[in-house]
């Protein structure tokens, strides 16, 4: 049974994604927006300690301009990205003879947002920490890899074959 909350549930994503995507399926858009909007504010945060690390070694552009530049990016142009690619699954589904609705589509879309922000925070940290080098690639790599397979799984648990 997936626990009630939001941790509890990115932490199971980890384990059984299609489940936690199940039980949350019918959530109404407005909780959708949260969902995405919070991935978002996670991944502005881990993305300071790489700025800081930047502003740091080169100190032409300040950490406040390098700041509003990934907010403006993160926090306005990403969520317009997810809405256009979470249209595009269920046209591009069809050709798999899946039946996906678009707000299935945006849940499993942003719930592996979420779901992958412990990973896109431990990136930050290691670009802040280390920096470019073959940790911050395994990291970053491991972040993909865990988005694409929570959200791969998310859609397998919402689609119906056609």
């Amino acid at each position: 049974m997936t626990q009630a909350g939001i941790v509890p549930r990115i932490l199971q994503s980890w384990r059984r994604p299609g489940k936690v995507i199940t039980s949350l399926r019918g959530a109404p858009d407005r909780v959708l927006i949260v969902i995405l909007m919070l991935a978002m504010l996670m991944f502005l945060i881990a993305q300071a300690p790489g700025h800081a690390r930047a502003a740091e070694l080169d100190p032409s552009i300040p950490l406040g301009a390098r700041m509003g530049g990934a907010l403006l990016a993160v926090m306005f142009m990403m969520p317009l990205l997810a809405y256009g690619l979470a249209a595009l699954v269920p046209v591009l589904a069809r050709l798999l003879r899946w039946r996906i609705s678009p707000l299935d589509s945006r849940l499993a879309l942003f719930w592996a947002l979420l779901a992958v922000s412990p990973a896109m925070l431990l990136a930050g940290m290691t670009a802040g920490f280390v920096g470019p080098g073959p940790a911050l690639t395994l990291v970053q790599a491991l972040a993909g890899i865990a988005f694409l397979v929570i959200w791969g799984a998310g859609l397998k648990a919402v689609a119906e074959k056609a």
